[in-house]
């Protein structure tokens, strides 16, 4: 199933989305502003998906949001979890965090502000603020059902699903603040969607993640290629991880690594700027693309 979250009418709206993605029926759901988070609870619980608000719409006929939109609390974000982007960064100023990233995933966080829809505008904070914005193509995931201490065995019982995020990065800034909460929390800087994938529909452990940058005015690179297999931690380990001490709540968003490809691991650095287009997709769920500029 796909769970989804729109404009239309000048409304909100959430609701599901056929198996081809090319049409979305609105569902009673009670406060659209939240956009999917009502029907991840009930499907969470095993409870009947409310009732058709409307008729079936081409998806091309609305404006997608985030399938959450307004998160309930800062999305869980993991570095380093693949292991060829470490590597690609072992010659930048993160050398020392990469050297002792063994044994534990890194986890961050980015504020729900972050979050924006699949085809929105990433706004970028002016080179006053920074100078090295970057991206990272991720898979997330979506968890369902509450619980804390969740052991690896029994973790997956807790996703609900996936969905697909960029995880936009002030490099910069991250090295001036040494920890990365402010270089990661821009507003605009998680764009996410198209919509949200059911676990019984996707493997999320096995399938592949692309990114490509289309540079104001050139033709679309690829950058980023890679399979979930190549996890240094994996899904199971990630929620056995987190939900240690902490309960995790049904809508909370794991981003679980980006692959090798990233601007700052090229030689020089290959930065994002005003008029450059990210497209990100991942097999199984479908794509974003979004355009970056200057405000």
């Amino acid at each position: 199933m796909r769970i989804a979250s729109w404009n239309w009418g000048g409304r909100p709206h959430a609701g599901t989305v056929s198996a081809d993605g090319r049409e979305c029926t609105p569902l009673a759901v009670k406060d659209p502003d939240r956009g999917a988070l009502e029907l991840v609870r009930r499907l969470a619980d095993g409870a009947p998906l409310p009732p058709p608000a409307g008729p079936r719409l081409p998806v091309d006929a609305v404006t997608l949001r985030a399938p959450l939109p307004r998160p309930r609390r800062n999305l869980f974000c993991v570095g380093r979890n693949y292991r060829a982007h470490a590597e690609e960064l072992a010659g930048t100023v993160f050398r020392d965090a990469v050297a002792q990233h063994e044994g534990w995933p890194i986890v961050f966080t980015k504020v729900p502000e972050t979050v924006i829809g699949p085809h929105d505008t990433v706004r970028l904070p002016g080179r006053a603020v920074s100078e090295q914005i970057d991206y990272e193509c991720e898979l997330a995931v979506v968890i369902g059902r509450a619980g804390r201490d969740i052991p690896r065995s029994r973790a997956l019982e807790h996703v609900l699903g996936y969905t697909v995020c960029n995880d936009v990065s002030a490099r910069d800034v991250q090295v001036r603040h040494q920890q990365w909460h402010l270089g990661k929390s821009f507003d605009t800087f998680c764009p996410m969607g198209p919509w949200i994938v059911t676990a019984d529909e996707l493997d999320g452990q096995a399938t592949r993640i692309r990114g490509w940058v289309t540079p104001a005015g050139g033709h679309a690179e690829l950058r980023q290629d890679g399979r979930t297999q190549a996890m240094i931690f994996d899904i199971p380990c990630l929620v056995e991880t987190i939900s240690r001490g902490i309960t995790l709540q049904p809508g909370d968003i794991i981003a679980t690594g980006t692959p090798s490809g990233v601007g700052m691991g090229f030689t020089p650095p290959r930065w994002l700027r005003h008029g450059d287009v990210v497209r990100v997709e991942i097999d199984g769920i479908g794509a974003i693309e979004n355009r970056f500029e200057e405000h």
